[in-house]
């Protein structure tokens, strides 16, 4: 496959490595009062070893459980106290923590962060309950059909690849785990080596990396802890199929599913980025027009491309009458055969590459935006390639985007998940 060749656009941040290993990304927008944290750590569910799954989401509810320093419930009171927020998530490659606060605040609440993350206890009594929270958490997701589905979904992809299973974990596996072990998690995987403190608004470089430097200066040494087993990433041969049958679900779901390149491999990502807008963004997308706009066969369709470390996932959803399943699968089969072999046209190239790098534009104008945008990056790749989209959009051409859609969606080789009303 040709590869474009253009010129990289100039990263607006300033990437610093401290001398413990820890990154630091700044970016100054003296224009805004306002200041967002963001800590990025290689510490997901990618992580885990067998049986500790779903204890990198456990740990992430546990970080906010207090310190010898800091009682539970001290850091969201001195983040409240000053009008800030906090927010964390978890995912397979990443998890992170996020502090927003006025800029003249940040001094008195990143510490706090830090000293969460660096220091963190793990008590053994808000273990237990917090274990609690997470089980209920578990439980109401199982309650969601279209979680149900995706998880059966990714289940049938990745087989024992991590990817294919929750990030929460299951009730079995979260009660099998101990204090002691997510302590030895925590202090193997929240090590400065796999930290990005990406800060970013109405404060400058000096200042930034001074409070960053002292806040996350005193790690303990990391200890020795069961690694997680390397899985060769899974190939789909045929048609995957399975069907679930679930109780008030008043319509079906059609989930197909391709295998795509990691971030190994970000030019073929990027182009099936544009080959899922291609496929169902607006009325006047190949899918949309054809199932929902004129046969009137779904009420929904949309597609998804997932970027991941090691395997990304695109991904087909259609929401329709159980009667129509077979002949909309057929017909989704049929555009992706007739993309591989009649192309697309250049009016709908030039418009994919035009709602991509709105979208772009439009997702880049906040602190906290750019934070994510930076921290994610850097976790899974390196933070200067999230400035390269627009212009990796802008290059694809027909032949390369066609070529894409030859080797990942093939219409005889994915994975499908229908689920049913009973």
């Amino acid at each position: 496959m040709s590869q474009q060749k253009f010129i990289n656009p100039v990263f607006p941040a300033s990437v610093i490595k401290l001398d413990n290993g820890l990154t630091l990304i700044h970016q100054e927008i003296p224009t805004t009062p306002v200041v967002v944290a963001d800590v990025w750590v290689r510490a997901g569910a990618l992580r885990e070893p067998e049986p500790w799954f779903g204890m990198a989401h456990f740990l992430e509810h546990m970080i906010f459980k207090g310190t010898d320093k800091l009682a539970p419930g001290a850091f969201d009171h001195k983040i409240e106290n000053r009008g800030g927020v906090s927010n964390a998530a978890t995912s397979y490659d990443y998890a992170h923590y996020c502090v927003t606060t006025a800029a003249p605040y940040l001094a008195d609440t990143l510490p706090h962060l830090a000293e969460l993350l660096v220091n963190a206890t793990i008590p053994d009594d808000e273990f237990g309950r917090e274990r609690d929270v997470v089980l209920e958490e578990i439980r109401s997701c199982n309650d969601d059909p279209d979680w149900l589905g995706f998880q059966s979904l990714i289940k049938n992809i990745y087989q024992h690849h991590p990817y294919g299973r929750s990030v929460l974990g299951s009730e079995i596996e979260l009660m099998q785990q101990s204090p002691e072990d997510m302590r030895c998690f925590h202090r193997a995987h929240y090590q400065p080596e796999n930290m990005t403190v990406v800060v970013v608004g109405g404060i400058d470089k000096a200042t930034a990396w001074e409070l960053v430097n002292q806040s996350f200066a005193d790690f303990s040494p990391p200890v020795d802890c069961p690694q997680s087993v390397q899985v060769k990433q899974p190939v789909i041969t045929g048609i995957q199929r399975q069907e679930l049958c679930l109780p008030r679900l008043e319509q079906a779901r059609l989930m197909m599913a391709w295998t795509a390149p990691g971030v190994d491999q970000l030019r073929a990502a990027y182009g099936l980025d544009v080959l899922s807008v291609f496929l169902t963004e607006g009325r006047i997308s190949r899918l949309v027009r054809d199932l929902r706009e004129e046969k009137q066969l779904v009420q929904g369709v949309c597609s998804n491309f997932s970027l991941q470390q090691e395997s990304s996932l695109f991904t087909i959803t259609a929401w329709l009458e159980p009667e129509n399943l077979d002949k909309v699968e057929y017909l989704i089969r049929t555009h992706l055969y007739d993309l591989q072999t009649e192309g697309i046209r250049e009016q709908e190239l030039a418009r994919m590459r035009r709602l991509l790098c709105n979208e772009y534009a439009f997702s880049t104008e906040t602190p906290n935006q750019l934070t994510g945008l930076y921290g994610y990056y850097n976790t899974i790749a390196q933070a200067e390639v999230a400035v390269t989209y627009p212009q990796q959009i802008q290059s694809f051409t027909i032949q390369e985007l066609q070529q894409l859609a030859q080797q990942y969606l093939s219409p005889e080789n994915y994975a499908v998940t229908i689920l049913k009303p009973c």
